[in-house]
């Protein structure tokens, strides 16, 4: 199994930053715009479509508030993983920074490669996203 650790610092408070991400189905547009073109919500599944055409069926596994976690995995679409399990969560670092962790399990091993380029390639824009264009939480 293919395992993904990502750790990145945004330049924003951790309240703002859950905000952004626990609003599941509105990556597109308040995550990571460009990189993701389009996200649908249907009952617990979120379909993403990316940049390169590539869309995923993505089963919502968990969003806890305290925590400020999401976890969901792959359940179809053009990526075809026998398992995928991965969560993105939110700590504070320092008052007006959080830290950023998102972690991915993945097989075949195979698919490690591609989706760890596609992690580091949304990660990227989610931080250019977050560090400027975070609102706070409501």
């Amino acid at each position: 199994m293919a395992s993904i650790h990502r750790e990145f610092l945004i330049n924003n408070a951790p309240e703002n930053i859950w905000a952004v991400l626990r609003d599941f189905g509105q990556v597109h547009k308040r995550l990571a715009p460009g990189f993701v073109t389009d996200t649908r919500v249907e009952g617990e599944v979120r379909i993403v479509t990316f940049a390169d055409g590539a869309v995923v069926r993505e089963l919502i596994v968990d969003i806890d508030d305290e925590v400020r976690r999401i976890a969901y995995a792959v359940v179809g679409g053009s990526l075809k993983p026998t398992h995928h399990h991965a969560s993105m969560q939110v700590f504070g670092d320092t008052e007006n920074r959080s830290r950023f962790i998102w972690i991915t399990d993945v097989t075949p091993n195979s698919l490690g490669e591609p989706i760890a380029q596609m992690v580091d390639q949304g990660i990227h824009v989610i931080k250019r996203t977050l560090d400027r264009e975070a609102t706070p939480a409501r």
